[in-house]
């Protein structure tokens, strides 16, 4: 068996794509790369089959029609034969000698019989046109090269939540997790490092600088512009997100494992605010959506809405009026955009 599983989605990713898959080449025989070609207009599909050729044991390619980044994660998960899954995004790469520590901290645990179900590290916020970078990392939170279980998990502040990029998932726990990823719909990751987490059980972090998450792309999804014209689907991944634990079943999970998924609620909660309230097309109908919003949440569960209504971050501007809300979530977003360096 494989040692991992890459699943790379793509989408018209010609001009990128390449140093991606050649990132994860490095892992030789002990990784498959899954290139996921989600309904591409342009080589994508050329590209992938190359790799296929020259690459027969590691890289396989599926040809689907188009469903977004999500139905690219789960058509990932559905081919995945090793041991470990995750999801490299087409214009991000990995570090050559940090999937080696991964690597061999993996055989090394087979070894030992003592695998966890999810590895953690850190990722680097790569702004290659402005020549900057910001390392994302957990020292503060995790306990470094230990195994350890959510009550050693120390409180996560501000908006630091784990992304996709710092896990890798034991296929097996994420299948037995059922985290489907809604179709047409950006910004999922979100639902991947969320759903799947009360199923880990035993975790791993390694100090190191793995992920490589390129920023400054004009097209994407992550860019202010984007994140604010696509409210609507952000709304409905925290929809998704609400709806996956209630109140109740979180109060119930290990102590470091509830402060975290309360944290990252409230996290998301406060970027979905963002997003509606930062555009300045259709306020009336970005209002409304808003409120539907937290009425969902209301109907579902009265205790996680009135947690996340009075006693996380959109608490700070809720009471607001709404434009004035849009205008302190843009300070807000420039702060962390430009003191903290990530996006």
């Amino acid at each position: 068996m494989k040692l991992m599983s890459f699943a790379v989605p793509c989408y018209n990713s010609e001009e990128y794509m390449q140093k991606c898959i050649e990132s994860l080449l490095k892992g030789g025989e002990d990784v498959e790369i899954i290139v996921v070609n989600d309904g591409s207009h342009d080589n994508t599909r050329e590209i992938a089959e190359d790799y296929v050729r020259r690459y027969p044991s590691i890289v396989k390619a599926v040809h689907k029609e188009n469903g977004g980044h999500g139905s690219g994660v789960n058509k990932g998960l559905e081919l995945a034969s090793g041991l470990y899954y995750k999801v490299v995004d087409s214009d991000d790469w990995l570090d050559e000698t940090a999937l080696k520590t991964l690597l061999d901290t993996i055989k090394k645990h087979r070894t030992e019989n003592v695998l966890p179900d999810l590895y953690l590290t850190n990722f680097v916020y790569e702004k290659v046109y402005e020549g900057g970078r910001y390392v994302r990392r957990f020292t503060k939170n995790f306990p470094v090269n230990k195994f350890f279980g959510w009550e050693k998990v120390k409180k996560f502040h501000t908006s630091s939540v784990l992304l996709m990029h710092s896990l890798i998932y034991k296929t097996e726990k994420l299948r037995e997790s059922n985290t489907v990823l809604p179709e047409h719909t950006f910004y999922v990751d979100n639902i991947f490092a969320y759903k799947p987490l009360p199923y880990m059980k035993k975790l791993y972090y390694l100090d190191i600088d793995l992920y490589r998450y390129f920023i400054g792309r004009e097209d994407q999804s992550v860019s202010r512009e984007n994140i604010v014209r696509r409210y609507e689907q952000q709304i409905r991944v925290m929809k998704e997100m609400a709806a996956a634990y209630s109140y109740e079943e979180i109060k119930s999970f290990p102590k470091g494992l509830k402060r975290y998924v309360l944290h990252d609620l409230g996290v998301i909660m406060t970027l979905t605010m963002m997003f509606t309230t930062g555009g300045k097309d259709n306020p009336t109908k970005r209002k409304r959506e808003l409120k539907e919003l937290w009425n969902y949440i209301k109907a579902k569960d009265k205790k996680l809405y009135r947690y996340l209504k009075y006693n996380t971050y959109p608490v700070i501007v809720d009471w607001m009026p709404f434009k004035l809300q849009g205008r302190t979530m843009l300070m807000g977003y420039k702060f962390f955009r430009a003191v903290l360096k990530c996006s």
